[in-house]
């Protein structure tokens, strides 16, 4: 009967674990400072992407295989910021759920001001996406401009854990 027990315990807590969001908290850039802020004591993944951005679709399988990997690893976080915009919320969460997105999501509403927060961020970002930006400690230690592969994904995180 234990094992039943632990079995179901187990079961329970993976699939929590890998829940999907049915909601996206939309933020503005000071939010979203904060929340990064909030991880100081991880490394983390920040990628911004967009459901219409071909190449961000294509990496984000990719980033879930990762994602999956290390989200037991209480030193590891990824979060996926959306630059769609937030009239099309609905569509960021459907693309959510069809695409078994398992990092976090935000949707970052701030589009009169991404010239004043994009360089916030990185002062070489010209503001196309893919973006992936990595922290660790509170503080920025790595941007990726445009689309990241898997291996290099996985190679940045190993290196920074």
């Amino acid at each position: 009967m234990k094992n039943i027990v632990k079995i179901l315990a187990l079961f329970v807590c993976c699939s929590v674990f890998k829940a999907q969001q049915t909601e996206v908290s939309v933020v503005k850039y000071e939010d979203l400072e904060k929340r990064i802020q909030q991880e100081h004591d991880k490394l983390l993944v920040v990628n911004f992407w967009s459901t219409t951005c071909g190449p961000c679709v294509k990496e984000l399988p990719h980033f879930m295989e990762v994602n999956t990997k290390y989200a037991g690893n209480q030193m590891y976080k990824m979060i996926l910021v959306s630059l769609d915009r937030s009239a099309d919320k609905e569509r960021v969460i459907k693309f959510i759920k069809n695409k078994n997105l398992t990092a976090e999501v935000l949707l970052l509403d701030d589009i009169k001001r991404m010239n004043t927060w994009i360089p916030r961020f990185e002062k070489d970002w010209d503001g196309n996406i893919p973006v992936t930006l990595f922290y660790k400690n509170g503080s920025k230690i790595y941007f990726n401009d445009g689309e990241m592969s898997k291996e290099d994904l996985e190679k940045t995180i190993k290196e920074n854990l």
